[in-house]
């Protein structure tokens, strides 16, 4: 196939492609993530319980499951339930406004159990007395008063209890954590000591032993929930199992209230179990009754429980179920429930019990305002990133940068499209990932076109000059988008939450980049350089005269001056994390974090009182202002808050101050902050060891140690500057931390690149001299390629919202740092180690003895070429084809072709020596032309020795 085939091919499917792409972008619909949507999210950590020893792949699958039938009764559209890791469980929730309303309904545990409640109702010294109504609470069984404890009592109670291995045991040992001084309890309860956060001082693990359990004494359903507890045996009667077809109903019967309440129907084994529990309950009370009292007051009770909560205590009348209750009808659980408390519990029966045991362990809630401003912000921080991007292009690379901007948007199209077809959630994390790969795709352009350039400089035509530079050049383009994926990649397994769509929108970026960049435009170029123009007109490729901006700076020479800038750069950010140390946001160190605009005017005192007085402990309270924050917006931040302390606290804000709109909440546990940071670490390491073994395969392992060096030269200066500024480290700045790798790398790798490449041509020069004439030869497209990074990262910084701006602050410092460390840092590392191999040491000891020092640049000894390069490519046999048949190449064409490479233009037919003006200067081999089908080559005549008559 012949290049312009080729080159029509490549264009037809671009253009296919890009007709699918934009029907794709026009009718599908865009998926938002809850950050620019609004809504909730919740994670929750899988725990082992009695039933579900070890947590496994299965159990997962059925919690989530049964987790998206109860979302589905919630009615949200286009929820998403995902597996994140081993053990935990994402959860969003498009549009949902209550965070404890969906918490409660999502990650209930819904371990429904059934308990005869006098004789398990344990009083001092873990001994049941069923007829002590200061044990039982008497007629108000199951409610607040008599008979209750503190959590902190009850806990320390059951922990006294000798251990029990009840058949019918719902669960083994549980574990809290409490404060001996201040009678609190902590944390808990646990299946393992190492569910617990971390004892402090003062703090200690209390086991309760198996066989017993603490319950709370009112279900949130009554009301708020208070600090009263019982301690039951657990020999549960019927488990939640044992019933089926629970539904919300009203008490309508005869004599009924009218109230909400759950109705169900027994299993045939549950029926029975059930008509014998009642027998017996009703004939105790029967044989309690004293004359001339109630029946209520001498009626026993039977509880149920709903993960550790009483949910009702309901008493069984002997009088008119002496023989206990026909379960043939089913039953009903009463309890002062609301529509929607009776709905939710009968949506949780119905779905059945979880799996395993699920803790929250981070919850996030955005408003649909805040999340449209987002968006708003990260588009127009998009737009003008490509603006600049394409101005840039096209001031520096005139013809050639136009057809840059126009791969560009074609990349963009199809990365669109993509993002629909996949479909990909789009965050705002996945907003800046997409933001930033306009710089890849754009770096990937400016790697050829600079190639382009210099071939053009060097004599070749256009033609030629493009299809030399995109040979040289795409080994470069290759390694460092390879890197680039690959950190990507380790990002998108290793980290969580929302930085998982940042590093799978920078992944599916970096490949379409490639595609647009070699492909696209390489077929573009192609076509055009044969037109007159393009041949006629060599500047318009950007190609004037090289002037050498850098001229002979001696870069290595200079390497001590680089290390010692970076060793006092290095050392201030080492003094500054020594002593501030960095300021880890809640994703590293847990807490709660509440973002509210109040209607009314409100001082930072009257704020943090209203916290404290939800419950709040130690609120830490902050006036927000900025630009695009309204006014009177407050950040709070305290301890981690569970759901309904959260609703606790805005909803007294509210109430004081009235609130606008909806808050932002976010809510980190300490299990989730160890599981970030973790995951951080892991991701910096892989990495690291990934892209050391990728430069030693492509390069040699020499290589790889100075790009390690500047890799962490580049992390600690980032690092160091965060401590310096205070700026707060999130995970969306491990991500950028991440990504900075892949970017720092990449000018890298076009140093080494070049470098790889001028040491054979150079056969008789210092390491020294070597470098510094690669990196003369590519400094300014490294600057080039870095400023057209940068372009995007500062339209981020400059537009977008908080999130965007804070990922974008670090990947700025980043890629100014990276630009530097891999032209001064890593190239001079490089540089004395390898001088220190034999074959170096004698080169630099020859010119040093023939000179007297050695040059900074190579110069030619005695009378030896210092770039043996262009002379080897010389040398090569050159076989050029003539055109056949007219379908397949002119005889202009063919004329073309043969200018690429340099040679004289051949006649259109083989001519003989002595033919005058045609010959003139041709020095073509014979060998090195074929002739067209049909036509023989004439051998040439040599001249003959007229003296001695033969040939010479």
């Amino acid at each position: 196939m012949t290049d312009r085939r080729r080159n029509l091919f490549i264009l037809l499917l671009v253009a296919g492609l890009l007709i699918g792409s934009v029907t794709a972008a026009v009718v599908k619909k865009t998926r938002l993530g809850l950050d620019l949507q609004g809504g909730v999210e919740l994670v929750y950590q899988a725990k082992p319980t009695k039933q579900v020893p070890t947590v496994t792949a299965d159990s997962l699958t059925r919690a989530i499951d049964i987790m998206r039938e109860r979302v589905d009764q919630l009615g949200v559209s286009e929820p998403e339930i995902t597996r994140l890791g081993n053990n935990q469980i994402q959860v969003a929730l498009p549009a949902v406004k209550n965070a404890d309303e969906a918490q409660r309904q999502v990650g209930t545990t819904a371990q429904l159990f059934f308990y005869d409640w006098e004789p398990n109702v344990l009083g001092p010294g873990c001994k049941p007395a069923p007829s002590d109504a200061n044990v039982t609470g008497g007629p108000s069984a199951g409610n607040p008063g008599a008979g209750t404890l503190s959590h902190y009592d009850a806990v320390i109670r059951a922990s006294k209890c000798p251990e029990k291995n009840l058949p019918n045991s719902s669960s083994g040992d549980q574990f809290y954590l409490v404060n001996d001084k201040t009678k609190s309890v902590l944390d808990g309860p646990g299946e393992r000591p190492t569910d617990l956060r971390r004892a402090r001082r003062g703090e200690r693990v209390v086991r309760v032993p198996q066989g017993q359990i603490v319950v709370r004494a009112q279900s949130p359903d009554k009301g708020p929930k208070i600090d009263q507890w019982y301690v039951l045996r657990d020999d549960p009667a019927l488990k939640g199992s044992d019933i089926k077809n629970p539904e919300q109903s009203f008490d309508s019967g005869a004599g009924g209230t009218g109230q909400p309440i759950v109705t169900f129907d027994f299993s045939s084994k549950g029926r029975k179990i059930w008509h014998d529990v009642t027998r017996q309950i009703a004939q105790r009370g029967q044989a309690n009754q004293l004359p001339g009292t109630s029946v209520q007051a001498a009626a026993q009770h039977f509880a149920i429980v709903l993960d550790t909560e009483l949910i009702s205590v309901p008493f069984i009348d002997f009088k008119q179920n002496p023989d206990g209750i026909d379960a043939t009808n089913g039953s009903q659980i009463e309890g002062g429930f609301t529509i929607q408390s009776a709905q939710r519990l009968a949506n949780l029966l119905k779905t059945g019990a979880l799996p395993v045991k699920l803790d929250l362990i981070s919850q996030s809630q955005v408003s649909a305002t805040l999340g449209k401003q987002a968006l708003h912000q990260g588009l127009i921080a998009g737009l003008v990133g490509f603006v600049v991007v394409a101005l840039f292009l096209l001031t520096f690379y005139r013809l050639l940068g136009l057809i840059a901007v126009g791969a560009l948007v074609v990349y963009g199209v199809y990365f669109f499209a993509l993002i629909k077809l996949i479909p990909i959630t789009l965050t705002l994390p996945g907003i800046a990932g997409l933001i930033l790969t306009i710089g890849i795709a754009a770096d990937a352009n400016i790697v050829i076109f600079e190639r382009v350039k210099e071939e053009v400089r060097a004599g070749r035509s256009v033609a030629a000059a493009i299809a030399t530079g995109y040979r040289k050049g795409l080994a470069a383009i290759i390694d460092a988008n390879v890197v680039t994926f690959m950190v990507a990649f380790i990002l998108f397994i290793i980290a969580v939450g929302g930085v998982q769509g940042f590093a799978f929108v920078l992944g599916i970026g970096t490949m379409v980049s490639l595609f647009t960049a070699v492909l696209a435009t390489s077929a573009i170029l192609g076509t055009l350089s044969r037109s007159r123009y393009a041949i006629a007109h060599k500047r318009a490729v950007g190609a004037g005269e090289r002037r050498s901006v850098w001229g002979n700076f001696d870069f290595m020479g200079k390497s001590k001056w680089f290390f010692s800038l970076s060793g006092c750069i290095l050392l201030i950010g080492a003094l500054a994390i020594g002593g501030k140390g960095l300021n880890f946001g809640i994703d590293f160190e847990s807490g709660t974090r509440i973002t509210a605009t109040l209607q009314r005017t409100a001082s930072e005192n009257a704020v943090r009182d209203a916290a404290q007085a939800a419950g709040a402990t130690n609120p830490e309270v902050q006036k927000v202002t900025g630009k695009g924050r309204p006014a009177n917006t407050f950040q709070i931040s305290t301890p981690t808050l569970q759901p309904r302390q959260v609703s606790a606290v805005t909803g007294q804000l509210d109430n004081r101050f009235g609130i606008r709109g909806q808050p932002n909440t976010q809510s980190v546990g300490p299990s989730f902050g160890a599981t970030v940071a973790r995951a951080a670490i892991v991701a910096i390491i892989a990495s690291l060891l990934v892209i050391s073994v990728y430069i030693a395969l492509r390069f040699e392992w020499k290589y790889a140690v100075p790009v390690l060096i500047a890799l962490m030269h580049d992390l600690l200066i980032t690092a160091g500057v965060y401590s310096l500024t205070g700026r707060e480290v999130t995970a969306s700045t491990v991500a950028a931390l991440l990504t900075i790798l892949g970017y720092s790398l990449y000018d890298t790798i076009i140093v080494f690149d070049r470098i790889r490449e001028n040491v054979p041509r150079m056969p008789r020069a210092a390491f020294s001299q070597i470098v510094n004439r690669s990196m003369n030869e590519v400094l300014t497209r490294s600057l080039a390629t870095s400023f057209c990074t940068a372009l995007p990262i500062l339209s981020l910084l400059l537009f977008g919202g908080d999130t965007l701006k804070d990922f974008a602050f670090a990947l700025l410092i980043g890629t100014i740092s990276g630009a530097y460390s891999s032209v001064f840092i890593a190239s001079p590392v490089l540089t004395h180690w390898k001088e220190r191999e034999p074959v170096y040491e004698k080169r630099a000891d020859r010119i040093r003895g023939e000179l007297g020092y050695l040059p900074a640049y190579a110069t030619a000894i005695g009378g030896a070429p210092v770039d043996v390069g262009e002379k080897e490519e010389a040398k090569r046999a050159r076989r050029l084809t003539a055109p056949t048949q007219p379908e397949e190449i002119s005889q202009s064409e063919f004329q073309q072709l043969v200018a690429d490479i340099q040679e004289p233009e051949p006649a259109a037919t083989p001519s003989r020596r002595g033919d005058g003006a045609a010959d003139r200067g041709r020095d073509l081999d014979p060998e090195e032309v074929v002739m067209p089908k049909g036509e023989k080559r004439d051998k040439p005549r040599r001249p003959r020795n007229r003296r001695h008559g033969r040939s010479r």
